[in-house]
């Protein structure tokens, strides 16, 4: 079965994150909320440590699928590469897993390279392969928490 069956979320990484979530409000889609915080994360393989830590989420579940911003720090990391180099739009698709580990070994498997990862101590997490090269957008696949 593909990694790729259930999509959980898609992420836009915005300039403004107060000013996109106003907007989209004034729409009626809401609420949003805050992301957990990112130092939950204790095995943690990104780029960037500080712009990793830095990054602001806000997270919208809507009947289908969630919705999450993305406004990256200043600090050199993916999502700001991404917002330089394109704007605001699509980075990130996430998909749901069983099992983060079996998951990314799966990926690594099918010849995806690893672009950023974390896991809290349950062994729940992330995976971004770097794969937006070839498909467009970069692929995630994540586990929440216990």
């Amino acid at each position: 079965m593909s990694l790729f069956r259930t999509l959980h979320h898609v992420c836009i990484v915005v300039q403004d994150i107060d000013r996109t979530v106003a907007h989209y409000e004034s729409l009626g889609l809401g609420p949003w909320l805050d992301y957990p915080p990112l130092d939950q994360y204790t095995d943690l393989d990104v780029p960037s440590r500080g712009a990793f830590l830095g990054m602001r989420y806000k997270f919208c579940d809507i009947d289908n699928i969630q919705i999450q911003l993305a406004q990256p720090p200043a600090d050199d990391g993916p999502q700001r590469r991404f917002l330089d180099a394109k704007g605001e739009g699509v980075f990130h698709l996430g998909f749901t897993v069983a099992d983060c580990d079996a998951a990314e070994a799966e990926g690594r498997a099918l010849g995806l390279d690893v672009l950023m990862r974390g896991r809290r101590p349950d062994r729940s997490g992330f995976t971004y392969f770097d794969n937006a090269a070839d498909a467009g957008v970069i692929l995630e696949i994540r586990k929440a928490r216990a």
